[in-house]
């Protein structure tokens, strides 16, 4: 790596990352399969549902926290299943009351068909959050409008879905994406929808700051070897971003000259 890709990092509410590429833990054949992804993805943030971790007195081999050593990972809290702001605010609070770490992951979808993010009680779930001192990663629609809402209100990073969560279809949703990473100044995370690893790397090349990904590597044939390939496609697309596009002429250029045959 040259010392001008190595100088790139990722930083999110004043704490600096290397890897671009975060990842969620549910859906996984085990725990130990999940950790050994992990692993090989090179990730340092992990999210993790709060209604999955076991906050209580259970067996080590069952409890999620047990597979993920917060001193390697920035665990963040998922408020996933929360279906207005009212409950999502709980489950932040108890994750912190519990010893989890101020950030969280503000996920509110009030119905299961689509699990599309509620905007209304996003935005008042994340005002709290904010005055209480959490650094709210906020789950949205690709939404420029309520994304600088949110950057108003002070959160750390906006995560806009590129297609609904598990269905894996890529960027529907990459016009809105655009917008939205050429308006925000505060992280943009695409979240959702990321099925494969060009996805991936197309997201990191319209200039979005990071990716979450979770289905796509969780039920793969093999999670370890798929979450390398993300990791790879993640460095790959930031890379093509930071250099940008070549100009793209209207008619063909020859690659090699067509006189001085032999």
């Amino acid at each position: 790596m040259s010392p001008k890709e190595n100088s790139d990092p990722f930083p999110i509410a004043g704490r600096t990352f290397s890897s671009r590429l975060l990842i969620g833990t549910g859906k996984f054949g085990s725990h130990a399969l999940m950790a050994e992804a992990l692993e090989e993805s090179g990730t340092e943030i992990v999210t993790v549902a709060l209604r999955r971790a076991e906050m209580g007195e259970v067996r080590p081999e069952e409890n999620i926290l047990s597979y993920l050593d917060p001193e390697r990972y920035l665990l963040v809290p998922n408020t996933s299943g929360a279906a207005n702001a009212e409950e999502a605010v709980r489950l932040a609070r108890l994750g912190a009351a519990a010893g989890m770490p101020r950030w969280v992951k503000l996920e509110i979808h009030p119905e299961s068909r689509y699990l599309l993010p509620d905007p209304v009680e996003t935005l008042l779930a994340a005002e709290v959050l904010v005055r209480e001192g959490f650094v709210v990663l906020a789950y949205i629609n690709a939404d420029p409008v309520l994304a600088k809402r949110l950057e108003e209100v002070g959160v750390g990073a906006v995560m806009p879905l590129g297609s609904p969560i598990g269905s894996m279809r890529g960027l529907e949703t990459r016009a809105q994406l655009e917008i939205i990473v050429e308006q925000a100044e505060i992280p943009v995370i695409v979240d959702a929808g990321v099925g494969a690893p060009s996805h991936a790397a197309a997201a990191m090349e319209i200039g979005a700051d990071g990716v979450l990904v979770n289905t796509a590597i969780a039920v793969a044939e093999d999670p370890c070897a798929l979450a390398r390939a993300f990791r790879m496609a993640v460095e790959a697309g930031r890379i093509a971003y930071r250099l940008g596009r070549s100009p793209r002429p209207a008619q063909a250029v020859p690659t090699s000259p067509l006189t001085a045959f032999l």
